[in-house]
């Protein structure tokens, strides 16, 4: 499970040190969440929370799509947040703040829209957190938001489990973390119990980019042994264990090599909601 704390800690810290790779990983889902984005966006779009905005992606991409927005990234990490708003600097209407979304969005009331790039799958207890959003949210307010789906289908996350001696049959779990909101069933439910209106969301299969360059497995290993489910079981193994996962995880990642990139199957939720009346 991961919480508030290790985003303001460790995890965070990682997450910055990495941001070029972290955003690198979501190439080809990118352009669909930036399409879902635009296309709920109307004149009278004025005020933009992007939620969990790590190091600005997304809320740099919606601020030069809609420049007569104000978009605000929101992120527990201050690490993060410094190296957003160094990629903001020359963006004349993108803003970042550190903090808990849930204590800042009643500050940034009447909200139009809600955007999030896989940050909305941590919360502690998902439907007050909800709940918070659609009470500061204007009457027409709409959220937009990606999370993964189904963990099987995620095959960077079940190979590179099973390469570092996890288990990747073990149940699927709603706790806070990556796979939180896999169920759309579960993901539905909480919106509506929270004010959310919601339309079926859209699935989306896409190549799950993790090395490139001139040995993009060397790379892909690195990355994983910094970022995802193998990073943690590398760091805490014993030297001649850590090797033999590493061995492993450099198999898995070779078979995955086209060229100079290696990229997994990734699967992930596009979801749409609109405030209910």
């Amino acid at each position: 499970m991961t919480t508030a704390y290790d985003w303001t800690g460790r995890i965070g810290d990682v997450w910055a040190e990495e941001w070029r790779r972290t955003d690198r990983s979501f190439t080809n889902l990118t352009p669909y969440l930036n399409a879902a984005i635009l296309s709920v966006a109307i004149p009278q779009t004025r005020k933009i929370i992007d939620i969990g905005c790590g190091a600005g992606a997304t809320s740099l991409a919606t601020a030069q799509a809609i420049p007569t927005a104000q978009i605000t990234g929101i992120d527990l990490s201050p690490t993060l947040i410094e190296i957003a708003k160094h990629r903001a600097k020359t963006s004349s209407n993108a803003s970042f703040e550190c903090a808990d979304i849930t204590a800042a969005a009643p500050n940034h009331a009447p909200i139009d829209l809600y955007v999030s790039r896989h940050g909305v799958m941590f919360f502690a207890d998902p439907v007050a957190a909800f709940t918070t959003l659609a009470e500061a949210a204007a009457p027409d307010a709409t959220l937009v938001f990606t999370c993964f789906a189904d963990r099987a289908a995620n095959r960077w996350a079940t190979e590179i489990i099973t390469a570092t001696g996890g288990n990747a049959d073990a149940p699927a779990s709603t706790a806070p973390g990556p796979f939180a909101f896999a169920d759309p069933t579960y993901v539905a439910s909480i919106l509506e119990k929270s004010g959310w209106h919601v339309a079926s969301p859209e699935r989306v299969e896409f190549a799950y980019r993790v090395g490139e360059g001139a040995d993009p497995v060397a790379d892909a290993v690195d990355y994983f042994s910094r970022i995802g489910p193998a990073a943690s079981a590398i760091r805490d193994a014993a030297p001649e264990e850590r090797e033999r996962h590493i061995a492993r995880l450099t198999q898995v990642c070779d078979r995955y090599r086209s060229g100079d990139t290696v990229e997994f199957p990734a699967a992930a939720w596009i979801w749409t909601a609109r405030k209910s009346s």
